[in-house]
């Protein structure tokens, strides 16, 4: 009795180790991840509408057709990105995922406390060389650390009402994901010209 009692507890204890490392694994496996069907279909660093919610043909999972939604599928490979939403009249959401879908931030409008969300995402090593003595606040500029190069950004924007689906989209469709571009140094001016040395006057 006992050693039967053991095997279903061994039994569940490993089926329950399978299924754990199953989905953890998955998202890495996986060959059309969310990442890989979006590719076709977006650009990097760039927000791209999608289309409302269809149980026919839907690019997300779960996508809940009371929300406008928008992607940005970055890559930090070129430097920290710029991320810019206006907020919807109803609620608008951010959400960061890695390239292999694992969630590791997310901010909305209450939040954000602002009628725009903005801020700049960046890997861990481009914000350790951000200059020691620069002057902002994290109230100023809110920097979110990825933690990988690639992934995607989730926009989504709440349309309580259906005829008020189109404002939903326009809010999105005024967001921005760029990569950020320093201003270059302003042209040197050229140096004056020596002053002119005086001729003799030929007196003594």
């Amino acid at each position: 009795m006992i050693r039967l009692l053991f095997t279903i507890i061994a039994g569940v204890l490993l089926g329950g180790v399978v299924h754990l490392v199953s989905v953890l694994a998955l998202p890495r496996i996986a060959s059309q991840d969310a990442y890989s069907r979006l590719t076709p279909t977006t650009r990097e660093n760039t927000v791209t509408q999608l289309p409302l919610a269809d149980p026919a043909n839907s690019p997300l999972p779960f996508m809940d057709p009371a929300f406008a939604m928008a992607i940005c599928r970055y890559d930090l490979s070129g430097g920290p990105i710029k991320l810019t939403v206006p907020v919807s009249q109803a609620y608008t959401s951010v959400s960061f995922y890695t390239r292999n879908e694992v969630a590791y931030y997310a901010i909305n409008d209450r939040s954000a406390g602002r009628k725009v969300i903005e801020l700049d995402l960046m890997t861990e090593t481009q914000h350790n060389a951000l200059p020691e003595d620069e002057e902002v606040t994290a109230a100023d500029r809110l920097i979110i650390d990825s933690p990988t190069e690639k992934g995607l950004i989730l926009l989504k924007a709440l349309a309580p009402e259906p005829g008020l689906m189109p404002q939903a989209q326009a809010s999105l469709a005024a967001s921005r994901c760029a990569v950020q571009v320093d201003a270059p140094p302003p042209p040197k001016q050229p140096d004056p010209p020596p002053p002119a040395a005086k001729a003799p006057s030929g007196k003594r």
